[in-house]
């Protein structure tokens, strides 16, 4: 998706957007709406060549006068078009209007009317008769469930068997938070205009845009001067320069030494991937803090890790001494050992990773630092905030922000759509690789030694977390190129070498 813009827009900009466009720049609302249908028309040819019959699925808004225009287009080409609203329905709500009734929408209707097209009342039964359906239902605006004869259209769609393509973004879908209001389309593709809508990128909103494609509608960068994103992507090339080539007389303790905390008895594999993911990023010297129990297994298997059996919180504070960099976390457990182990590094002053059982040590007693990245899940995140999992996926870009409020330091929340905040930054990014063959037992371990790793080395709390983020996602798609199931978590470590390797090539 690198071809993508990198700034993610709210739903309110991009209509501020589309006023400054009128305003100052002369381009009206039926300018860019015909502009919109014509990219979705030359799209739908382009990517559903042998389509010859197409229901357009029109609603009462601006999103709807695309659907029109996109109509207008596809009978003038010869195609079999049938327009479908479900306002002209029986029961559509009050609440909703019946049809485009004032400017650009209501003249893209009338305009489709004059063709010789009628607008019927939607019915299933019309998607059956098509080889494609347009999603042109509801854009942006949308704020409230679905309900009645709107949400059934969507349901219809969804169960159709015919691929959608969904105009700006798929109806049904929150653009700033990635929500799904009560239904949404699933769609096969979405084309977004002008700036591209944050919920498209996280949570609900990956399963429900398909592939996802940009026009800018010919609109001037300026619309947005001012603007602060709600979230930028994170692509490799604003990724470059981060890892720069070695020198040719580096030692290993120029790569950075690591000290990775974990592994209770049952758990020692957490900490050893979170180890070899830290020398697979670069780290100089990785070293193990882990329990008695399975600390000689560990050396056997593993030799490159410096390994100790440590009892207690004591037996731990001597290997601080030559660590640049802390990942606490993986395997820790939330018992005696766990507890005195957190303990013992929250003493130091050494930048720390926190995964896994420390957060869940963190959010019993919190506290603040700025020294820190957190790696939680949803569900951990929900610990930290005192909240539900579904309050956090309802709006993910306000959860990495309160995280980062309460906490301090940077943020990852993982999940369909990483985020990554620092503490007293605006900014939030987001990583849009990666898929759900990443859902397996020991992927977060990975992604702490590669981040713990890149602390180590030098970058910054926010740049180790976005890069470590990326190259790990990354490496996920990588993983999964002969199939997203099955995949092991140390599947990851022989990409996340290699594409370690591509950032440090192109850091230029």
């Amino acid at each position: 998706m690198d071809h993508l813009p990198e700034a993610l827009y709210c739903a309110a900009d991009t209509r501020a957007a589309d006023q400054r466009a009128a305003s100052e720049y002369g381009l009206a609302g039926s300018v860019l709406m015909e502009r919109a249908g014509r990219a979705a028309f030359a799209l739908l040819r382009e990517r559903f060549p042998r389509a010859r019959r197409v229901a357009v699925v029109c609603g009462p808004g601006n999103n709807g006068g695309d659907g029109y225009v996109v109509a207008c287009l596809a009978k003038e080409a010869g195609l079999a078009v049938t327009a479908l609203s479900p306002a002209a329905s029986a029961g559509a709500q009050a609440h909703y209007t019946n049809e485009p009734v004032a400017g650009a929408a209501a003249a893209a209707c009338a305009a489709w009317r004059q063709a010789g097209g009628a607008v019927q009342a939607f019915s299933a039964e019309h998607l059956q008769a098509c080889d494609v359906i347009v999603d042109a239902l509801f854009g942006t605006g949308l704020e409230r469930p679905l309900e009645g004869v709107w949400r059934a259209a969507i349901e219809a769609m969804n169960t159709s068997g015919r691929p959608v393509f969904a105009i700006d973004i798929p109806s049904g879908l929150h653009a700033d938070s990635g929500r799904v209001l009560g239904i949404a389309v699933r769609a096969a593709l979405t084309l977004s205009f002008i700036g591209l809508k944050a919920g498209l990128f996280t949570g609900q909103g990956r399963e429900h845009g398909g592939l996802i494609l940009f026009d800018g509608l010919g609109v001037p960068d300026a619309v947005f001067a001012g603007v602060t994103a709600l979230a930028r992507r994170i692509t490799q090339r604003n990724l470059r320069g981060l890892l720069a080539p070695r020198a040719r007389h580096a030692h290993k303790g120029d790569a950075g030494r690591v000290l990775v905390t974990g592994g209770q008895p049952g758990m020692s594999g957490a900490a050893r991937l979170a180890g070899e993911a830290a020398y697979r990023s670069g780290a100089g010297l990785v070293v193990l803090a882990t329990h008695p129990t399975h600390a000689v297994s560990i050396c056997a298997t593993r030799p490159e890790l410096i390994t100790y059996g440590v009892q207690d919180a004591q037996a731990i504070r001597p290997l601080f001494t030559g660590a640049h960099t802390l990942a606490v976390g993986p395997g820790l457990g939330q018992g005696e050992w766990g507890q005195g182990l957190w303990q013992a590094a929250l003493a130091t002053d050494k930048p720390l990773v926190v995964d896994a059982d420390a957060l869940n040590l963190l959010a019993a007693e919190p506290l603040s630092r700025s020294d820190w990245v957190l790696t939680p899940h949803p569900g951990e995140a929900a610990r930290l905030l005192d909240v539900s999992v579904a309050d956090i996926q309802a709006d993910r870009f306000a959860a990495v922000r309160a995280i980062v409020q309460r906490y301090g330091g940077v943020c990852v929340l993982k999940g369909s759509g990483t985020l990554v905040n620092s503490h007293g930054d605006s900014s939030i990014w987001l990583c849009d690789r990666g898929n759900p063959g990443l859902a397996t037992g020991g992927s977060g371990d990975v992604l702490t030694g590669v981040i713990v790793a890149l602390l180590a080395q030098g970058l910054a709390p926010i740049d180790a977390a976005r890069l470590g983020v990326w190259v790990h996602a990354s490496a996920g798609d990588r993983a999964a190129a002969s199939g997203e199931c099955g995949i092991l978590a140390s599947d990851l470590l022989a990409p996340v070498h290699d594409l370690i390797n591509d950032i440090v090539t192109h850091a230029a």
